[in-house]
C-alpha cells in the first residue's frame, strides 16, 4: 500500500540563519584482509570439512537463503548447489526470512530473485511458502516452527551471514541460530519470538537454537563473516554438531572487523538510503545511534536526515520511525502495508513512524540543521554515508574535516565543494 502524501509547507523561525557547509570527501582505513576467490574458498571448505560424511544420493536438501545483503551471494548458493549435486543429492532453495517481504511467499521470493537467487540462476528449485511445522516447544510452552518445505526435506543447509544484531546483544546474535529460530520459522514462528521481546532474545534464540537442531533435519551449516568494506573475510563449513560453538565464535570475530566511524560525535547524519538488506532496522544502530538505542561505539548525531530507500528491500522501509527527517519522494516510495506487517511482527511499533519528509533534500538538510540545539546554524558538523555497511568512502563537512586531517586512520581526498543539487532540489550523486 502506497500513499500520496501531500507538500506540507511546515513554518520555522530562524531557518534564513541555515548556511549549508561545504563538503569533503574522506577515507576511513580499516583492516582490508578477505577472501580472493570466494567460491573456491567455500568448495575447498566443503570438501575438507565433509570428506568423510556419507554421500547424499537422492536425498532431497534444503539450502537457506535470508533477506540480508551478502556479497556473492548467488554464487555462494550456486557453489553449494553444485557440490551436493556432486554427491548425488536434489537439493532445492527456500526464502528463510521470518516475516520479511510482506510476510507473503510471493514477496520472499521477490527478495531472493533481486538477489539472482532464482530457479533459472541456481539450476534448482526456489520452493517458497508461509507454510510451517511446529517441531517443539520450550519449557514455558512455547511452540518452536520450522518452514514445512525444510522440515520435510532430507538436510537442511543453515546458510547466513554473521554480524552483531541491531536490537539486542548476546551471544548470538544475527546468525545461524537466529536464522534457524526466526527466519526458517517463517511469520508464525518470527512473531512468536518477536512477542517475548528484544531483552529475551540473548536466551531465546540458543534455546530455540537447540530445538531446532535436535528436531530438525539439519545436516551442516556455512557461517559468513564481512569486514569493515563489504567484503567477505571469513566464511567456514561446519557440520551439525559444531554450529552452536561456531556460530558464538564467529559473532566475536565480525564485532572485530565491522565498520566503525573513526570519530564519535556529528550534528547531522545523512544516509543515502537504508533498507533490510543492510540491517533489520534499515540501517546498523550498532554503528549509527538512535535516540532510543546507544550502543558503545556508534556515531552519535543530533538529526538523521534518510534519503531514500534501497532497491532491495522491495519498499520495506522498517525503522523509518526512528529518524528525525526525510523526504516527499521517500514517504511516497514506502510500502506501508509491507512496512507495518515487519514491524508489527518484531512488536516495535515506533519503527514504522512517519518522520518529517520535506519536499526535497535541500529543504531536509536545512530542517535537520535548523532543529539541532547548541550549534551555529553556519557552522554545522555534516556527515554523509551511502548506508551503514559503506563507511570507508564518506563525505564530512569541512569544519569536521580540518578535526580529522591528523588522524592516522583517515585519508583526505578532496578539497572543500558545495553540495550541487538538481532543478527539483535533490542531491546529485
Amino acid at each position: 500500500m502506497f500513499i500520496d502524501f501531500p507538500v506540507v509547507d511546515a513554518k520555522m523561525e530562524g531557518l534564513d540563519q541555515v548556511v549549508l557547509p561545504k563538503m569533503v570527501k574522506i577515507r576511513q582505513l580499516y583492516d582490508d584482509s578477505r577472501i580472493e576467490n570466494v567460491t573456491a574458498h567455500l568448495f575447498g571448505e566443503l570438501e575438507a570439512k565433509l570428506e568423510k560424511r556419507e554421500r547424499f544420493d537422492g536425498r532431497r536438501i534444503c539450502l537457506t537463503a535470508g533477506s540480508r545483503g551478502i556479497p556473492h551471494y548467488g554464487d555462494i548458493m550456486k557453489t553449494i548447489v553444485l557440490w551436493l549435486k556432486k554427491q548425488g543429492a536434489e537439493p532445492f532453495i527456500i526464502p528463510s526470512m521470518g516475516s520479511h517481504a510482506g510476510a507473503t511467499a510471493e514477496g520472499q521470493a521477490e527478495m531472493l530473485a533481486a538477489y539472482g537467487i532464482t530457479e533459472e540462476a541456481m539450476g534448482v528449485p526456489v520452493l517458497s511458502s508461509m507454510e510451517t511445522v511446529q517441531v517443539g516447544c520450550l519449557e514455558d510452552g512455547m511452540p518452536v516452527y520450522c518452514d514445512r518445505y525444510a522440515y520435510e526435506s532430507d538436510g537442511i543447509v543453515i546458510i547466513n551471514k554473521i554480524k552483531p544484531h541491531t536490537s539486542f546483544k548476546g551471544d548470538y546474535e544475527s546468525g545461524l541460530l537466529k536464522m534457524m529460530a526466526i527466519g526458517l520459522a517463517k511469520h508464525k514462528g518470527a512473531a512468536q519470538v518477536h512477542m517475548k521481546g528484544y531483552e529475551n532474545f540473548h536466551w531465546l534464540i540458543p534455546k530455540i537454537g537447540e530445538v531446532c537442531l535436535k528436531t530438525e533435519p539439519i545436516v551442516f551449516g556455512v557461517g559468513i563473516v564481512q569486514n569493515a568494506y563489504d567484503d567477505i573475510c571469513h566464511l567456514e563449513v561446519m557440520e551439525k554438531d559444531q554450529i552452536k560453538e561456531r556460530d558464538r565464535a564467529l559473532l566475536q570475530m565480525a564485532k572485530g572487523r565491522m565498520a566503525r566511524f573513526k570519530f564519535s560525535q556529528t550534528d547531522v547524519l545523512i544516509i543515502d538510503e537504508i533498507g533490510k538488506n543492510i540491517g533489520g532496522a534499515g540501517f546498523d544502530p550498532n554503528v549509527v545511534a538512535r535516540r532510543d538505542r546507544r550502543y558503545p561505539g556508534a556515531l552519535i548525531s543530533q538529526n538523521i536526515f534518510v534519503r531514500g530507500l534501497t532497491r532491495e528491500t522491495h519498499h520495506n522501509a522498517s525503522g523509518i520511525g526512528t529518524i528525525e527527517v526525510t523526504t516527499l519522494k521517500c514517504v511516497r516510495d514506502i510500502d506501508w502495508a509491507v512496512t507495518w506487517t515487519n514491524m508489527m511482527t518484531a512488536n516495535f511499533l515506533p519503527g514504522c513512524r512517519i518522520p518529517c519528509f520535506a519536499r526535497n533534500d535541500r529543504e531536509a538538510l536545512r530542517w535537520a540543521i535548523r532543529t539541532c540545539t547548541g550549534i551555529r546554524y553556519d557552522d554545522a558538523r555534516v556527515v554523509r554515508i551511502k548506508d551503514t555497511m559503506h563507511l570507508y568512502e564518506i563525505e564530512v563537512s569541512q569544519n569536521l574535516a580540518q578535526e580529522l586531517e591528523k588522524s592516522k586512520e583517515i585519508e583526505i581526498l578532496s578539497e572543500p565543494y558545495d553540495i550541487v543539487f538538481d532543478e527539483e532540489g535533490y542531491i546529485i550523486d
